[in-house]
């Protein structure tokens, strides 16, 4: 990879200031295999500065200009499609087969259904006698994570450049290339100089000088919840749009009309997806009390079916988790389970038998696991699933609420009007209703601490605007 040691700054390849560098490691071998550039707070200065020059031209950019844009960025998106696929794999160790149809996918679908919004976006509107325009924020920091590189990236640049805005994008450092090959495809998709901005590093080093910024009017941030209310307060002295995507403690309620075989199997599935590395996942099963038996039985064999291995191997199907200091978090969490008394269903404690290297982890499953419990209210992120038994209706609703975070939910019934009267219930910002496919052009955020703001289609153009209205217009 000619740029890993470059960041991309006003169309051009740049050395970094800092000079300094930081190993991505393959976490299916924990070995490095490449080095980035990392910057600094200079690095973000010029990025910053470049996407300033750059927005008030762009800004007023048509809108069939900036549609044409995109889609000359899906076009070349899928002739690096091979690319996308092998880097995902290799730095955050997802499955080929999972990163060619779900992780690079997803970058795909969000660039088609931005393309989509686009088309029919009102920018403008009368209101009586006043004109409300919906006009560019300004220049955007956006800050990724590594557990889905290309659908943040994607959800997050897409919408900026829809609404005419200019951005520095920081992706994680930890999964970085993914960051460059995009980058190398909007350069060679003509976007301007100045308008996409990319810059590798820490979020002390690079991401706390971003989203402090003077010249920065808005922060998209997808992450931890910590790391968010660092980002926040960041951004507090400059009074600057902050959207969030942070973390989650999804429940998964299974109502007592549910079809247990099909529920709870694709319940232990969705957990275990990403290796257990997705903010929105269903880590919570809520089932009858009568039904808990029948369900850790189920959940017990299909966990067991889960083949956990190489990502280069077509038969496995969940990879590694991203790094060892991720892999021992879940291991002091698998252990506090143990601990506080909830029943071990399957997995457990250490790697899988026959891999001894790598950051692999034991599909797990937890049953008799009561609200209180560290496993049932501390976001895991690894493929680590708690089952609660509950006594009623109302108390799986009043449990699945009684947690810190809001992003999403999820319920499974064979009658879809009783379904849509429990999702009305749930304090989440998406409701799952057994198990749909992945909708990119619905909102996508949460409530509480899961964050604020919404993604995906037209939902992420809006967080990028601000509304002026203009008194006196006339009809």
């Amino acid at each position: 990879m000619n740029n890993a040691l470059k960041f991309y700054i006003e169309g051009q390849w740049l050395e970094a200031e800092s000079g300094e560098t930081l190993e991505v490691v393959d976490p299916s071998t924990e070995q490095a295999f490449i080095k980035i550039a990392v910057g600094n707070a200079e690095d973000v200065n010029k990025a910053v500065a470049a996407a300033r020059r750059a927005f008030p031209a762009f800004s007023v950019s048509s809108v069939g200009e900036r549609l044409a844009l995109l889609e000359e960025i899906l076009r070349v998106y899928n002739l690096r499609y091979d690319d996308l696929v092998q880097a995902v794999s290799q730095e955050m160790g997802a499955p080929l087969h999972f990163a060619r149809d779900a992780q690079v996918w997803s970058g795909r679908a969000h660039l088609e259904s931005t393309i989509s919004a686009l088309k029919s976006f009102t920018f403008s509107e009368q209101h009586g006698t006043t004109r409300v325009l919906r006009e560019a924020i300004g220049v955007c920091a956006l800050i990724t994570p590594w557990n889905w590189p290309l659908n943040q990236i994607v959800c997050k640049v897409a919408p900026a450049i829809a609404a005419g805005c200019t951005v520095v994008l920081k992706p994680s450092e930890i999964a970085p290339l993914t960051g460059i090959i995009f980058a190398e495809i909007l350069h060679e998709a003509g976007v301007p100089a100045g308008v996409f901005n990319l810059v590798n590093g820490t979020g002390p080093d690079v991401g706390q000088p971003m989203s402090s910024h003077p010249q920065v009017d808005m922060v998209s941030f997808t992450g931890s919840t910590r790391a968010g209310i660092m980002v926040a307060k960041s951004a507090a002295d400059t009074v600057k749009r902050v959207a969030q995507e942070l973390g989650g403690k999804s429940a998964n309620i299974l109502l007592e009309d549910a079809d247990f075989e099909v529920a709870v199997a694709k319940g232990v599935q969705g957990c275990f997806s990403n290796s257990g590395q997705s903010c929105d996942a269903p880590t919570r099963m809520l089932v009858p009390a009568a039904q808990h038996a029948r369900a850790l039985e189920i959940a017990k064999r299909t966990a067991q079916q889960l083949v956990t291995g190489s990502p280069r191997d077509a038969n496995t199907n969940l990879g590694p988790v991203i790094s060892a200091a991720q892999f021992d978090k879940i291991q002091g969490l698998i252990q506090a389970g143990i601990e506080e008394g909830a029943t071990l269903v399957a997995g457990g404690l250490g790697r899988p038998e026959g891999l001894d290297k790598g950051y692999y982890v034991r599909p797990t499953v937890f049953g008799n696991v009561q609200p209180s419990m560290t496993i049932a209210r501390e976001e895991i992120f690894g493929p680590v699933l708690s089952i609660l038994p509950y006594d009623s209706e109302e108390q799986a609703i009043e449990i699945a609420n009684d947690t810190v975070y809001g992003l999403a939910a999820y319920v499974q019934s064979t009658h879809l009007e009783h379904a849509r009267a429990v999702a009305g219930r749930m304090r989440a910002g998406s409701v799952y209703l057994n198990y749909p496919d992945w909708d990119t052009f619905a909102p996508f955020g949460g409530y509480k601490q899961s964050g604020n703001g919404r993604e995906y289609a037209g939902w992420g153009i809006h967080d990028f605007l601000e509304i002026k209205g203009v008194v006196g217009w006339g009809n």
